[in-house]
């Protein structure tokens, strides 16, 4: 799973910079519907900010997202909040567009209210390899080798059948997060990693340690690495 040689930049900024730079030239390459799941985080922020100023049309992206805490929308730890605040308030998105994971009510049954919503736009119950879900997938990667909120020794780690799952541990709140067969159902994937905090998992998952989630994700289409120059300290 370690995918090509890493793309390496001097710093987030200029790691932010490039990575909407070939975002948006994914965007203008593909016809018709964009789907994009997006990640949280500091290293996200950025680059949602850079998104902000492209001239991409808009109209044809669809977000979604890999991961939310089941707080509200409105809440400081929301990635639902952090992408509209740099992102998708800037920009000329249709609002029925835009599909965050709902965090109202019981986190089994927002988890299956997601879930449909994912079967009903992919059209189907089952993947078809042929056929990924989304055209693009952002990650990000943990300190402790976790992606989307599938952290390390975590049941949801084996779970095959559900798309989407509430995750009750491993972090002070709960969590929705996409599965793997559900993350992995894309024509692109991303990891976007920047930090020294975050090299050790770098060098384990890239050298195919599968002791960590992140290693244990096994992308349908292309991998692509992004990371700047201290995250990628021990390659």
């Amino acid at each position: 799973m370690s995918g090509g040689a890493p793309r390496i930049f001097a710093e987030p900024k200029e790691l932010a910079t490039h990575a909407a730079d070939w975002i948006q030239g994914l965007i203008a390459a593909h016809e018709g519907t964009f789907r994009i799941a997006l990640s949280g985080g500091s290293t996200p922020r950025l680059l949602f900010s850079e998104l902000a100023h492209r001239s991409i049309d808009w109209s044809k992206v669809v977000f979604y997202w890999i991961d939310e805490r089941f707080v509200p929308p409105d809440h400081p730890d929301s990635n639902l909040r952090m992408a509209r605040e740099t992102l998708l308030s800037r920009i000329d998105v249709p609002p029925d567009h835009i599909h965050p994971m709902p965090t109202d009510g019981d986190p089994d049954d927002a988890a299956r209210r997601y879930e449909a919503q994912l079967k009903a736009d992919y059209g189907a119950d089952t993947f078809d390899s042929a056929r990924p879900l989304f055209d693009f997938v952002l990650l990000g990667l943990g300190g402790d080798g976790h992606i989307c909120s599938l952290f390390p020794g975590s049941p949801v780690l084996d779970e095959r059948e559900r798309w989407v799952a509430p995750v009750p541990t491993g972090r002070p709140e709960v969590r929705l997060t996409l599965t793997y067969p559900c993350v992995e159902s894309s024509r692109v994937t991303a990891f976007l990693v920047a930090g020294p905090d975050k090299a050790e998992a770098v060098a384990k998952i890239r050298a195919g340690d599968t002791s960590l989630p992140g290693g244990r994700l096994k992308p349908q289409g292309e991998l692509v690495w992004l990371l700047d120059r201290e995250a990628a300290r021990l390659l």
